[in-house]
């Protein structure tokens, strides 16, 4: 697979009070993916307003690309209101925001070998949601759904069609449990016809399925420092990405994903903008073979 992924969904401000930090799941993993080298396309939208012109500006000091995020005269950019307890976080996600009203990209360019990530808030409207059906057609065999329930933007109705025939969907235990009996990840790879089922189980680390049974399990790193894990799960998704373009072997691409979403818990928010972090990681994983 090509070094460019396209990634479509939310871009938002998660809100600690009157603290409001970027975010989105997707635009969380596109911002992992460019500090890690790639050349993500991101398929979003922004309101025309103060925090659109910061998520612009924020994309801009990054180096990544905003042909494909576009702007809306009539809806806010996004926000969810974040609370913590014990450095968990709960959200209250706010409706009609310009990501819901996403349309069809202009020259989004070749996508005959790229990866395609999506989560599931952004299939909540209609519009984005057609947008996304449309995007996927593109991508057979290459299509990665990182499944994000967040009660009451989401129903069975809307998640299963987009849960079924892809390569690999990512949820955790949680998620699971409320989509199939016991939780079992083996069952839902083989009832939706999913390649890998990849189950993220907080500090007891990941596991990957197939139809059948469990085929890899890693234990991650403790974290040093927990500020919050907002964002965690994003950052897991960003380096199973990367691996999986990179071509990394399971257990090696498990083990570096859980102790990038490690790091993550050391920072408040889902993103750094200190690059010599995603350097140090890349020069850690390089000089191993199998870790």
């Amino acid at each position: 697979m090509d070094r460019f992924p396209v990634i479509m969904g939310e871009v938002l401000f998660d809100c600690f009070g009157e603290d409001c930090v970027l975010g989105g799941a997707p635009f969380n993993v596109a911002w992992h993916l460019q500090g890690f080298g790639l050349s993500p396309r991101f398929v979003s939208r922004i309101g025309r307003d103060a925090l659109g012109e910061e998520v612009l500006a924020r994309m801009r000091d990054w180096g990544l690309d905003t042909r494909w995020v576009e702007t809306d005269d009539a809806h806010p950019t996004g926000r969810v209101s974040v609370v913590l307890e014990n450095g968990q976080p709960s959200y209250d996600i706010l409706s009609a925001q310009a990501y819901d009203y996403i349309l069809p990209p202009d020259a989004l360019g070749a996508c005959d070998d790229s990866l395609f990530y999506h989560g599931s808030l952004a299939a909540r409207s209609e519009v984005s949601r057609a947008t996304l059906v449309g995007l996927r057609a593109a991508f057979a065999g290459r299509v990665f759904m990182d499944v994000n329930l967040r009660d009451p933007w989401w129903s069975p109705d809307t998640l299963w069609p987009l849960a079924g025939d892809v390569a690999w969907l990512k949820l955790n235990e949680d998620e699971a449990a409320r989509l199939v009996e016991d939780g079992d990840a083996a069952r839902l790879a083989r009832e939706r016809r999913v390649s890998r089922v990849i189950l993220t189980r907080g500090a007891e680390g990941a596991d990957v399925y197939d139809g059948q049974a469990c085929l890899h399990r890693v234990t991650p790193p403790p974290v040093d420092r927990l500020v919050d894990a907002v964002g965690a799960g994003d950052a897991f998704s960003a380096v199973v990405l990367l691996g999986l373009i990179e071509g990394w072997e399971w257990p090696a691409l498990l083990r570096r994903a859980a102790g990038f979403a490690a790091r993550v818990c050391g920072w408040r928010g889902a993103l750094s903008d200190d690059r010599a972090i995603y350097r140090e990681m890349l020069s850690e994983w390089r000089g191993r073979t199998n870790g």
